[in-house]
């Protein structure tokens, strides 16, 4: 047997007012129409005992709003993203509001078929971790959805952008990791990326404040899977002839496949200093000792939401540039001390 779900029409027959009355109050402008406080307790408590919850189709139709958001990640299994897309659903959910998520497998055709598909849902707006290399498309979109550019950017973009300050905190990391020594490994991706290029300018901006000479033969790219941090370490321990005094992975993912080569071929020991960008709790448990680069993922999704309700409120809001600090973990220096 099912209930029939109650309407406006059926709280205000109960309470003895009007449709209009009812909305005003469950709307929260009770206030505004002047309305008692008794009516507003009442009616409140009839909505309450029969679980009345609003219509979305009929909000959506009111507000022009569907009162969903659509996330376009690079990779659903990277466990920084996932970090954001949970705080952020759950931001989205309180307010009101439905995030739908999908991978572009960082693919930029995938990214297009994703985002058209979100775009075809109306969803109210769109935060994007993008694969493309430029924003023609992107723009394209942006005249029907309002898009938020998350931790993957462009120079003088058009659009609000939101980022870890990748670049002051590998600069730091890397400083205390080459402390005594006269060479530093990069093990990167794709440098077409910006967080690619703000991780690499932190290193060398370490590597000049260190004295240590930059050398170009010393810094190795490829992308961002754990098979490529692997073969990229093959790589520098041949060019070398046995592993390098100290190595910095721009991605944790990266960090997963120069552990496995280590591994596998006997050369993991406290000879190698490592430091890594991206942070896991993992990394406290293991013998070896691995400083890392934490992005702030609850204050990127906070601001995602702050910027995605601004944009909707005002549409012609001048675009902001937002770069959130990161924190650094020193496990090698905890070591040390101990």
């Amino acid at each position: 047997m099912t209930t029939k779900k109650l309407k406006l029409a059926d709280i205000a027959q109960l309470a003895g007012v009007s449709k209009s009355t009812v909305s005003f109050v469950l709307n929260g402008h009770a206030k505004k129409h002047r309305i008692n406080e008794e009516t507003v307790k009442k009616v409140e408590a009839i909505a309450a005992a029969h679980n009345y919850s609003p219509s979305i189709y009929a909000r959506a139709l009111k507000s022009k709003q569907t009162y969903t958001a659509g996330l376009v990640i690079p990779d659903l299994a990277n466990m920084g993203f996932a970090s954001i897309a949970k705080r952020l659903e759950v931001l989205c959910r309180n307010h009101g509001y439905q995030l739908l998520i999908a991978s572009s497998d960082d693919n930029p055709e995938m990214e297009k078929q994703v985002i058209q598909s979100l775009v075809d849902r109306q969803v109210d707006v769109l935060f994007v971790a993008t694969s493309f290399t430029n924003e023609q498309y992107l723009q394209q979109v942006k005249q029907t959805t309002p898009i938020i550019l998350f931790d993957r950017v462009f120079e003088d973009s058009a659009f609000t952008t939101i980022k870890t300050d990748a670049a002051s905190a590998t600069q730091e990391v890397v400083s205390k990791l080459v402390e005594g020594l006269d060479e530093c490994w990069y093990i990167g991706g794709q440098m077409d990326l910006s967080p690619s290029r703000d991780r690499f300018t932190g290193y060398q901006a370490a590597l000049l404040q260190a004295g240590i000479d930059f050398r170009q033969e010393h810094v190795l790219n490829k992308d961002y899977q754990p098979s490529s941090g692997y073969d990229l370490m093959a790589n520098a321990v041949s060019s070398r002839g046995c592993a390098p005094k100290a190595v910095f992975t721009a991605s944790y993912s990266l960090l997963e496949g120069v552990l496995r080569y280590l591994t596998e071929h006997d050369m993991l020991s406290d000879d190698i200093q490592i430091a890594t960008f991206d942070n896991y709790d993992i990394l406290d448990c293991l013998p070896l000792k691995i400083d890392s680069v934490e992005q702030d993922c609850e204050s990127i999704a906070q601001a995602l939401f702050n910027a995605g309700q601004s944009v909707l409120e005002q549409p012609s809001k001048a675009p902001e540039q937002l770069s959130i600090p990161a924190k650094i973990h020193y496990r090698r220096q905890v070591s040390a001390n101990k």
